[in-house]
């Protein structure tokens, strides 16, 4: 790479905006690809990068201890010469200039620059969501307050029923905590899994003590002496709470793109080499809206895998290579008291026309597919393992197959 800083003859680094999973495994990706160049990773965090879904599974539960979240040892960071500036806010980038601008008025020049800038929990919009006591998930900071509201006998609300909602939930009993799961739809994780699957959530929940709520709105959040002591609904019915966990969504964090001038729809707009509107600027994980050859369209996963994976392809691609294409089967997994549960695919809320069960909800033990036109679109298995291969090739096959032989389970799903 022969972009040189102005005036000095230096070659100028690789910036990565984002010290997270995503930002860390490129750094790990360039080296690995024989970049031996500079590599600048920045992130506003004071922690060094680690991986976020311990955050409401094993460090949450107390089972994985806080080293264990770390994408690498801190030594790792100097032994590859990748300068980690932590506590560090970036103000601005211009990609005329090919320069980051930090909040201290400290410059940096790139030659290519990979945005892993993430997300951000969208926040409760009612009087008192200010109060002392509710709290959100998204750093480890995070993870540590709930972990301490999670007491035997607590009264925690969740407010929302999604895959953050309902770990912490699963968490919170799992601790002796009385909760309550507040959620605006008709069940849990509608959008995502349909009617058919997001009732075995339901009754798993319920199975383990957990009030839940649906269709319900909340209103207010009720306090004494600056700390939440209850939450109030549209109905008038008020739910005392020793603590309330918001977990209503996350929003990419796209403001230095937009002020930046790249596409930015629902997360910074990417082609199938996660390069954006600019050809130095690359984005990565959460915040990228990327361009998916498989599945024809633009999608946007709030998942590990992502993070874990498409740096990979961004960091090739700022390298030149021609053949770094992201085409991974978006994939994420989950834990909740006894079940384990693994999805593969993509599907577009009510972009299915039926979901095949091979095995029996009711046991949770099974595998769950959508389908559109006999084509499968998503399998989920639910304490089923070593099927996520045969998963993916019904996928990227995209071939027609017959409902009765895939919900068969005496016929392997490669001979379906």
């Amino acid at each position: 790479m022969a972009d040189t800083e102005a005036g000095t003859g230096r070659e100028r680094p690789i910036v990565i905006v984002g010290a997270s999973l995503g930002g860390a495994k490129a750094a790990e990706a360039l080296r690995d690809a024989g970049y031996r160049g500079g590599i600048v990773l920045i992130g506003e965090e004071h922690e060094r990068p680690y991986e976020r879904p311990p955050l409401s599974k094993g460090y949450l539960l107390g089972k994985e201890p806080r080293e264990k979240i770390y994408v690498h040892p801190p030594q790792w960071y100097a032994d590859h010469d990748v300068t980690l500036r932590l506590g560090t806010r970036v103000a601005s980038i211009d990609p005329a200039r090919h320069t980051v601008t930090l909040a201290d008025d400290g410059r940096v020049e790139y030659a290519k620059l990979l945005l892993t800038t993430g997300s951000v929990p969208r926040r409760l919009p009612v009087p008192g969501a200010d109060l002392d006591g509710v709290l959100y998930l998204r750093r480890v900071e995070d993870s540590d307050r709930i972990k301490a509201a999670l007491r035997p006998g607590a009264r925690i609300a969740v407010i929302g029923a999604g895959w953050i909602g309902l770990e912490v939930a699963a968490a919170a009993r799992t601790a002796g905590a009385e909760v309550t799961v507040l959620e605006a739809l008709e069940l849990p994780l509608l959008r995502v899994l349909g009617r058919e699957v997001a009732q075995v959530f339901a009754d798993l929940h319920r199975d383990h003590g957990v009030d839940l709520r649906f269709g319900v709105q909340v209103t207010e959040l009720t306090g004494a002496g600056g700390t939440v002591s209850g939450v109030r609904l549209g109905d008038g019915t008020e739910l005392a709470a020793d603590a309330v966990v918001v977990g209503i969504g996350i929003s990419p964090a796209t403001e230095l793109a937009e002020a930046a001038g790249l596409e930015v729809d629902n997360g910074i707009k990417t082609d199938q080499r996660l390069r954006t509107s600019d050809p130095d600027v690359h984005a990565a994980g959460d915040v990228a809206n990327a361009y998916h050859p498989l599945f024809g369209t633009h999608i946007r996963v709030e998942h590990w895998a992502n993070a874990l994976n498409q740096p990979q392809t961004a960091a090739r691609a700022m390298l030149g290579h021609p053949d770094a294409v992201h085409d991974r089967v978006p994939y994420f997994f989950t834990d909740q008291y006894d079940l384990g549960m693994e999805y593969l695919g993509y599907v577009a809320p009510g972009g299915y026309d039926r979901v095949v069960f091979r095995g029996d909800p009711v046991t949770r033990e099974f595998i769950a597919f959508w389908l559109t036109g006999g084509r499968v679109l998503a399998g989920m298995n639910v304490n089923v393992w070593d099927v996520t291969d045969p998963i993916r090739e019904l996928i990227v096959s995209q071939r027609q197959v017959d409902p009765d032989r895939l919900a068969d389970p005496t016929i392997p799903l490669g001979e379906v």
